[in-house]
Parts: structure tokens; C-alpha cells; sequence
């Protein structure tokens, strides 16, 4: 595993990094046993960077991460949770927000007990372009000042975002408010957006966290769950690369998850799995080189939806 430093945060972290999400059963339903050794396998590989938030599975993520940290020393892995946003039972489309400094400290203050850990190193916004923009300006605005408070007394190390649009990045970003941003679907097979920002949050100080190698489901044998926006004739290209891969004796996750982990310039690559054997060969891939003739022959077969925008 390999190590870098995350902007001016002076975190090291891993290369490839742990999104929690899936511990929540959003993308389909799980072992808690076996998610809670997912965890465990991901620290075990050298992974020390773990992201999760209330919304995922109505907190149902932050309270599986909590039982498997429940025996870890807390100097083997930083951590960030999210804020602002929180999905009640039901799933994904049943959201609400609150970017208030009471809504934002109490739902620290509720993840704090849900996880076990009373110190986060990185909190982001979570969000904040959904319902239309409706609540950008109020997460900006009051959001933003809420964490430097939060920051300024010690209960978190970093100001962050997670969010979407490659738009709304470009102002967040130029506006040099935050220490870490966590992107997510704007650097896979099928979009590469996320090349154009690095620069400049770079020159702003500005650690950018790549998640969604796999693009919330569409690159893999799976597919993509219910909620996620693609409509069929967008996820045939998918199943067309997928079936490709395959004809081709090999696997279109490990293809996504090797294009999204060998670009240097990407400081970690966050993945989100519920199972520990997964865990495994996503670390083992990342680690393997890719093959640059069926990379080429897959991006033919995606260029039609290369960087779509898809409304989450």
C-alpha cells in the first residue's frame, strides 16, 4: 500500500481508501458479520482512511462501522463522516437536510455515539446540490461556518465536502473554504472530469478524494441498484463493456478499479464494499497491471455516455 498526504491536512493516507457506504445496504442487503470483517480486511491490507455518513441506510453504516471499530485502536485509521443530509428508513430519495450549527452539531454529536469515536479527522458537507440547489447557499454559508467553528475547538481535524457536480466543484474549490473535497463518479472509465480540477486544488491546498471507481454499480457484473438516475439504454453501454470484459477473460470491475488507482496525480481511491473477499481482490487489482488493449477497447464501447451527468 502506498501513502500520501491529503492536502495541507497532514494526513498520510492510503492510496486506495474505504467508503462505508455499503455497509448501509444501499446498493443491496447484507451480512453484518461479513461487513464487519470487510472493515477489519481493509485495515488489515494497509487501508487507514474510512468515510461514512448518517444517510447511508438511514445510519444503519455508521452503526455496522462502530461494532467493527469497537476493538481498534483509533491511531490505525483516520475517519470522516458527513453532515447536512440524512435519509430516514426507506432508502435513497428520502432525504432530508439541515446545514444549521444545531442540526450540524447534533448530528455529530449522534455519528460520535453511532461510531464510537469522539474525535473526526475530516467532516463533510454532504450534499449540498441536491433538490435542485435548493440548500447550496445555507450549506456555504452557515455550513461552512459551523465546521470552521467545529475545527477551531478540536472535535475535527479537517473542513470537508462530498458532493457531485464538476460545476459546483469549480466555486467550492476557487473559493478555498474547505481542506478536503470527496468527489465521487467524476474519475472512472466513463468519466474523467475530475482531471480538470486537481489543478486547481492543488494550487489552492486542497486534498481531493476520488470515490465511486466503479461508478455507483454501473461497472460491474451487478449493475447499478434501482435508485441509481442511468436509464436503460444508458446502462446497455455498461452491460455491453461488461459482457466484453468477460468475452475477454476478465472482469470490468478489476479493469474500472485499476484505471481509477494508477493515476499518480490521484492522491486515493475510495471503494465501498460489504464483503471481505472483495476487499481483497480490489486491494490485489489495484496492484496489477492493467490491460491497455481491452482499457482501449472498453472506452470505445463507453464513449457514447463519457462524462454524462447524471442527476443524483
Amino acid at each position: 500500500m502506498k501513502y500520501n498526504q491529503l492536502g495541507k491536512t497532514g494526513l498520510s493516507v492510503s492510496n486506495i481508501s474505504f467508503g462505508a457506504s455499503s455497509l448501509g445496504g444501499v446498493f443491496h442487503e447484507i451480512n453484518e458479520k461479513k461487513a464487519i470483517e470487510a472493515v477489519h480486511t481493509a485495515l488489515d491490507l494497509g487501508i487507514n482512511y474510512i468515510d461514512v455518513a448518517p444517510a447511508y441506510g438511514a445510519t444503519r453504516a455508521e452503526t455496522v462501522l462502530g461494532k467493527a471499530l469497537r476493538d481498534i485502536p483509533r491511531d490505525k485509521y483516520f475517519i470522516s463522516t458527513k453532515v447536512g443530509k440524512n435519509t430516514a428508513p426507506g432508502g435513497y430519495g428520502v432525504d432530508s437536510f439541515n446545514y444549521s450549527d444545531d442540526g450540524i452539531r447534533r448530528s455529530l454529536d449522534e455519528s460520535s455515539v453511532r461510531i464510537g469515536v469522539d474525535y473526526f479527522d475530516i467532516v463533510h458537507l454532504h450534499d449540498i446540490e441536491y433538490n435542485n440547489r435548493e440548500h447550496t447557499e445555507w450549506a456555504l454559508q452557515e455550513g461552512i461556518q459551523t465546521l470552521q467553528s467545529l475545527k477551531k475547538e478540536g472535535r475535527i481535524g479537517a473542513i470537508g465536502m462530498g458532493m457531485y457536480p464538476a460545476d459546483l466543484w469549480e466555486r467550492v474549490i476557487e473559493d478555498g473554504k474547505i481542506d478536503v473535497g470527496l468527489t465521487h463518479n467524476i474519475y472512472c472509465l466513463n468519466d474523467t472530469r475530475l482531471l480538470t480540477l486537481l489543478p486547481m486544488a492543488k494550487a489552492k491546498g486542497i486534498g481531493l478524494i476520488n470515490a465511486s471507481p466503479f461508478a455507483s454499480g454501473l461497472l460491474t457484473t451487478r449493475g447499478a441498484p434501482d435508485w441509481h438516475p442511468a436509464s436503460q439504454e444508458q446502462r446497455s453501454f455498461f452491460i455491453r463493456a461488461s459482457e466484453h470484459c468477460s468475452h475477454k477473460g476478465s472482469d470490468i470491475s478489476k479493469l474500472a478499479m485499476q484505471f481509477s488507482t494508477r493515476n499518480p496525480d490521484i492522491i486515493t481511491t475510495m471503494f465501498s464494499s460489504a464483503n471481505p473477499d472483495s476487499v481483497k481482490r480490489n486491494v490485489a487489482w489495484s496492484n496489477e497491471p492493467i490491460d491497455d488493449v481491452l482499457l482501449q477497447e472498453v472506452l470505445e464501447i463507453l464513449a457514447p455516455i463519457s462524462n454524462q451527468n447524471w442527476n443524483y
